[in-house]
Parts: C-alpha cells; sequence; structure tokens
C-alpha cells in the first residue's frame, strides 16, 4: 500500500470483533511508534503494551467520554513520555501517536486514539492521574493518549480524495 491510500485508509475505529491482533501487527505499529521523530531525537516515549481484559477495562473507564470502547479492543499501547528527558512531551507523544496510528491502517488493524491529556473522568478527576495509577508509573510521566487496537467489526470505509476541505489553506504572499 502506497502512503496516499494509508493516508485514505485510516479511519478511527471503536467497534472490534474480539480477533486477535497478531504479534506481527504490533510489532510493525511499535516499530512505528518508535521510529517517530522527537525534538532533539531525545526519545522520551515509553509505550505499555496492554492486552489483559480487566486493565483494558479499567482503562475504558478513565474519562467520562470517549474511552468506553476500549474495553472492547483488543490491546491498547498507552503512550507515556518522561518529562525528565524532554519538555516536548506533548508533541513528541503525539507524533508517535499518529505514526502508529497510521501504521495500524496499513496493517490491517482498527485504532482510535484516545486524548487523555486534559481530560476529566466523569467524578470530575484528572484522567491522566488515572491512567498512572491504572499502569503503575511515576508521576514524572505523562499521558498524552492511548491507542485502541483491535481487528474492525464491519467494513471501514476510507476517506476519498473529495472529503478533503482544500478551503483551510492558505497562501501567504
Amino acid at each position: 500500500m502506497d502512503f496516499d491510500e494509508v493516508l485514505l485508509k485510516r479511519r478511527s475505529v471503536r467497534k472490534f470483533t474480539g480477533d486477535e491482533v497478531t504479534k506481527n501487527q504490533l510489532n510493525e505499529i511499535l516499530k512505528a511508534g518508535l521510529l517517530a521523530p522527537t525534538s532533539m531525537n531525545r526519545k522520551p516515549c515509553n509505550f505499555l503494551v496492554v492486552s489483559d481484559k480487566e486493565t483494558l477495562k479499567e482503562l475504558s473507564e478513565v474519562k467520562q467520554h470517549g474511552s468506553q470502547f476500549l474495553a472492547g479492543a483488543d490491546k491498547a499501547i498507552v503512550v507515556i513520555a518522561n518529562t525528565l528527558k524532554a519538555d516536548t512531551w506533548i508533541e513528541d507523544s503525539s507524533i508517535a501517536l499518529s505514526f502508529m496510528h497510521l501504521m495500524a491502517a496499513n496493517v490491517g488493524v482498527g485504532s482510535c486514539w484516545i486524548q487523555i491529556h486534559l481530560r476529566k473522568s466523569s467524578e470530575g478527576e484528572d484522567a491522566e492521574k488515572l491512567v498512572r495509577d491504572v499502569v503503575k508509573i511515576d508521576d514524572y510521566f505523562r499521558i498524552v493518549g492511548i491507542l485502541a487496537l483491535g481487528i474492525p467489526d464491519g467494513e471501514v470505509k476510507p476517506h476519498t480524495l473529495d472529503d478533503m476541505d482544500k478551503s483551510q489553506i492558505h497562501f501567504l504572499i
């Protein structure tokens, strides 16, 4: 698949079959995260792979909206960034999440980025703190998001070039 096809094929998938993401598929997705560029090549990101169903369920409850489907995912990747290595943890984590999201589409895995940073639970608690408690990491690690992974349940229609809103492009002269 060429890169344009991957860009068109990439969709946020929130419903999964329950079939397993293969080790090879997971390794390709993780490789994309590891190859993602970071500021000054500091590489502050770590990738916590979650496959335990109870942990996936716990993580699905850390936000008020937009994370419940994680309970039905086969796996998730919690992207954590070491703030002692870089102050660009938001940018670096976002790039890694984007690269993995694209690779998931490339290898036939459905994925969806779950925003954690600056989100609250239904009880008003900080979602990032709740995730930190579930995965048991130190406070100097920050969490931008979680990538849910699974085999899509049903056909995922790709974007088309007609979906692009070219009015958002502005040329400065």
